[in-house]
């Protein structure tokens, strides 16, 4: 895994989520970087919640199973709080 890009990936979802979780050049970016990534459970939850974001639940739940991880009940925010400290905790 590319610790530059978890860093990416990171400062990605805290632009996304800055800007409200709305489309646009900040869910593309996040997408992307995690699209680079497939494959890799950390990226692969990041698609996910990307996917959440965008409001495709079977797409998520395509990439929750890949990532190893379950659809949050929670809001998408809430998500991204807790994942951002998981994904932190790996740099």
């Amino acid at each position: 895994m590319a610790g530059n890009d978890l860093g990416r990936l990171i400062e990605a979802f805290d632009r996304l989520a800055a800007n409200g979780f709305k489309l646009g050049a900040e869910w593309e970016a996040v997408h992307e970087i995690c699209q680079n990534h497939e494959g890799e459970q950390v990226f692969d939850w990041g698609h996910a919640l990307c996917h959440r974001v965008e409001g495709d639940d079977w797409n998520a739940g395509y990439w929750y199973r890949r990532a190893g991880k379950t659809m949050g009940e929670g809001t998408i925010a809430e998500e991204w709080t807790a994942m951002r400290t998981e994904l932190s905790e790996k740099l």
